[in-house]
């Protein structure tokens, strides 16, 4: 229910107090000059208090002198304020709403509406670099909390009018702050009607982190493999925008979320497009490989040696058998406390200080690792693998991803343990299987693999490996089909658009 302003200061200033009652944080100003009383509301700390007490009231109170006696609102916000960012409120739930938001609010005496003045100065964290996605050849900035620097830092590098920003609220009690960024032109309009309809599918208390709302917005909420990707990197997310993908940019969030989404965007890096093309094959090719042993080496293992020890060479049975003895567990034992150790160490690492995190996963894994060695309850082989697969996992650019095939992993263990080899081929169709079936916003997952049209296999020459930057000349399937051209030599220059 929303009550409207009224045209009595009384009634506004009294609705106001009972509304902000033991919000001690919240400033309440009654001020009369000239015979007009003005009320301020605004929120300590919020607001930048120079600006509002010492420039713009202080011009109100001035203007005050030569106002005319009809039309004050109006003269207020076009003549008194040296701001152009003003708005007008007619409920008090709006002009309250600002107020909570980091505006100063002013109530005039026979105005059915409120003057609401941008002075937003929230306390936040400067711009730093990127923690999770270190930058090797690049910008090295990162987005913050800030809703409003992080959609300035993707518009630094996007000047283009074309470049648009729709803003909606999400939380019924936190009102946070979304922003959705898309190229007019080149992202597919179906997206951005889809991405704006999900927002309001939900409703809850409070949104304070773009996860819970990658969590709140997807459709196939049982699947490990994100349908969003999450990035803190400003020049990878205006690169994205720039194929045709959206960005959701979500206040007090200093990760962004893209979308749509495949397999292939979640192996490539924002550095890859500042290397040479043939380094960059060559990390490419080794990303999924090292995802390959993240998923399934510990279960393969576990499998060649518990039903078919006769696919291994003689010696190296015989090496494996040797480093077993006297070891009292069986093989399967053996893998999952080690994995369980090390998964252990991980999030104790993630949980404690920077340097004390960082020693304790390196001097953690090896103390655990030899004295169970020592002590005989896991052989070396098994320390060697489960090293390998954590090392494995670690180069996988997005964490969210890399957390999936952690899931897959265990989940192929136990299929190894009880089938073999067998089951841990089982395991893959199944996983492969479930894949082909994801889409993001109708993409489907395993894009350009699975794509059966020409124009769209072109998307191949960013995917396994990556071509030379001048033959990247498409945008990728996310873009509309008629503007997919991104990239015209020298002789198409007078048709490109």
């Amino acid at each position: 229910m929303y009550m409207n302003i009224s045209s009595q200061l009384e009634i506004n200033i009294k609705e106001l107090k009972k509304r902000f009652e033991n919000c001690q944080d919240v400033i309440q100003r009654q001020m009369v000059a000239t015979g007009l009383p003005i009320y301020v509301v605004y929120v300590d700390s919020m607001i930048d208090r120079d600006l509002v007490e010492g420039e713009f009231l202080k011009n109100i109170m001035y203007s005050l002198d030569y106002m005319p006696k009809t039309d004050v609102f109006e003269f207020l916000q076009e003549r008194a304020l040296t701001t152009a960012d003003t708005k007008e409120a007619k409920t008090l739930e709006d002009a309250i709403l600002a107020v909570l938001s980091g505006d100063t609010a002013i109530f005039l005496e026979d105005c059915p509406k409120a003057l609401i003045i941008s002075s937003k100065n929230f306390p936040t964290r400067g711009v730093q670099s990127a923690e999770s996605e270190v930058a090797v050849r690049g910008p090295k900035d990162s987005f913050t909390e800030s809703m409003r620097a992080n959609t300035v830092l993707i518009r630094r590098r996007i000047r283009d009018t074309r470049l648009k920003t729709l803003q909606t609220k999400v939380g019924v009690r936190s009102q946070t702050d979304i922003t959705v960024m898309y190229m007019e032109g080149i992202a597919r309009p179906e997206l951005v009607s889809d991405i704006q309809e999900r927002l309001k599918r939900f409703k809850i208390d409070g949104i304070f982190d773009s996860g819970s709302l990658e969590q709140l917005t997807e459709k196939e909420w049982y699947s490990p493999f994100p349908q969003f990707q999450s990035t803190e990197r400003p020049d990878k997310a205006a690169s994205s925008v720039m194929e045709g993908r959206i960005a959701v940019i979500v206040d007090n969030s200093p990760m962004v979320l893209l979308l749509p989404t495949t397999l292939n965007c979640f192996f490539q890096a924002a550095d890859d497009y500042y290397n040479r093309w043939g380094i960059v094959c060559f990390v490419r090719i080794l990303r999924y490989v090292a995802a390959l042993i993240a998923m399934v080496l510990p279960a393969f293992y576990i499998g060649v040696a518990c039903f078919h020890p006769e696919m291994l060479p003689t010696s190296l049975e015989l090496s494996f058998a040797a480093a077993r003895e006297g070891v009292p567990f069986p093989v399967p034992v053996e893998v999952l406390l080690m994995e369980l150790a090390f998964e252990l160490l991980r999030e104790a690492g993630i949980r404690l200080p920077g340097p004390m995190g960082s020693a304790l996963g390196i001097v953690g894994g090896l103390i655990i690792g030899q004295a169970a060695v020592d002590a005989n309850i896991v052989s070396p082989i098994v320390v060697i693998i489960v090293a390998l697969t954590a090392l494995a996992s670690f180069t996988i650019p997005n964490e969210g991803f890399a957390s999936a095939f952690r899931l897959v992993k265990f989940y192929l263990i136990l299929l190894g343990a009880f089938l073999g080899v067998y089951g841990v081929v089982l395991g893959m169709l199944s996983v492969l299987i479930h894949l082909a079936s994801l889409e993001s916003f109708g993409i489907p997952y395993l894009m350009p693999y699975v794509a059966v049209k020409a124009d769209e296999n072109r998307d191949f020459q960013d995917g396994l490996i990556r071509m030379p930057l001048f033959k990247l000349k498409k945008r990728p399937v996310f873009a509309r089909k008629d503007q997919r051209i991104r990239y015209k030599s020298e002789e198409e220059r007078n048709v490109f658009k």
